[in-house]
């Protein structure tokens, strides 16, 4: 691997210990101490990197990412997953068929919805678990000021929704809901000058997604739809969510305006809503999934599924897509083949760059690694 050499030790410079003319028993040296370090006298490895070595790193690199990647894309194409678009289906906008009708028509209803029913048929049998999603299309939950107009301090209980602001100074450099802007406070519908405080507040609260769903199985060979499947919403949120990050509170001035309403409102307390602590965990693109419920059921192959839908969410503004989404996982979790896909191509290419090295080493034309007599100083000029 390499040729282990060490460095040439330079010819010490005598240096006056003194730092002025007079010279006493008080004075301190400047002279380096005498040890390899100091010196720069320690031993050194320097790798060699020639094409046979070059050929061992590659083909070791190919043959760890080559299994890898049968192992991840083996076990992404045994999840099966079913999903159905909902915001376009003409029961679920009151037959609209543009897009501003369907807002005009969803916003027509105050904030109460509209129902409506989609089916989903089950190709492959799925095992308990299955995970039941809401997917959402066109929403960048990653944008700066989006991200960060929320404060955490203040899901933890460290502020109260009893404070109050004047609403011409706003919020004070370093409060705890100067991030929260533009929903940190609602009019309170008095002469005063002060405004309530919205709590929770920020853009990520207010864009609270309020869709829900009820399930129903149609077993294959059955005429009816039986009973509803349990989907239980328990358990969604991560633990540090649950125990942690929100206090036990109830929400106050938060989304109870139609007129500012921009998503649903938190049932009972906030640290007991876990579709809103999964909405508060932002997503990074803009089509992103998060998790609705899990099903302790088996669905067979040739089950239909029937989800009555309550539309409220208002996807129209910003001309995204809703979608429902019923998933089984694996050790790598959902469905994801390009992971699985990239390791076997990087495997790939790795093991063929391991045997073009091989056939560089073996190659007779290629001149002799380290061959002194091709120095320029050592050939032999031309007579």
């Amino acid at each position: 691997w390499g040729v282990q050499r060490t460095c040439q030790r330079c010819p010490q410079v005598e240096m006056s210990s003194t730092t002025g003319p007079a010279e006493g028993k008080g004075t301190v040296s400047k002279e380096p101490s005498d040890d390899p370090f100091t010196q720069q006298t320690s031993p050194c490895t320097r790798p060699l990197i020639t094409p046979l070595i070059m050929a061992a790193v590659c083909a070791i690199v190919g043959m760890s990412f080559l299994p890898l990647g049968v192992l991840a894309l083996t076990a992404s194409t045994g999840v099966v997953q079913v999903k159905a678009r909902y915001d376009d289906v003409q029961d679920c906008v009151n037959g609209a068929d543009t897009t501003d009708q369907r807002e005009e028509n969803l916003m027509a209803e105050g904030g109460a919805g509209i129902n409506c029913t989609i089916e989903i048929e089950v190709n492959e049998d799925m095992e308990p678990p299955v995970f039941v999603y809401y997917e959402l299309h066109n929403f960048y939950q990653n944008h700066r000021q989006y991200v960060k107009s929320r404060s955490n301090e203040q899901l933890m209980g460290e502020d109260s929704a009893d404070d109050s602001m004047t609403s011409w100074t706003g919020v004070s450099s370093g409060s705890i809901l100067e991030n929260c802007s533009p929903m940190r406070t609602v009019p309170n519908g008095t002469d005063s000058d002060e405004d309530d405080v919205i709590d929770p507040c920020g853009l990520v609260a207010w864009s609270y997604f309020n869709d829900t769903y009820a399930l129903r199985r149609r077993r294959m060979g059955d005429a009816r739809f039986s009973d509803p499947i349990d989907v239980d919403e328990a358990g969604i949120a991560w633990k540090t969510d649950r125990n942690q990050r929100y206090a036990h509170y109830l929400p106050q001035n938060f989304n109870d305006d139609p007129g500012r309403r921009g998503g649903g409102t938190i049932d009972g307390f906030v640290d007991k809503d876990e579709h809103f602590m999964v909405w508060m965990r932002t997503a990074t693109l803009p089509t992103f999934r998060k998790l609705w419920g899990r099903i302790d059921d088996e669905l067979r192959a040739g089950d239909v599924v029937q989800v009555d839908v309550l539309n409220r969410y208002n996807t129209y503004k910003f001309d995204g897509q809703k979608h429902i989404v019923l998933s089984t996982t694996s050790w790598l979790g959902g469905k994801n083949n390009l992971l699985g896909i990239l390791f076997i191509v990087l495997g790939s290419i790795s093991c063929s760059m391991a045997m073009v090295f091989v056939w560089i080493h073996f190659d007779p034309n290629t001149r002799q690694f380290g061959d002194e007599q091709l120095l320029s100083w050592n050939r032999k000029k031309p007579q």
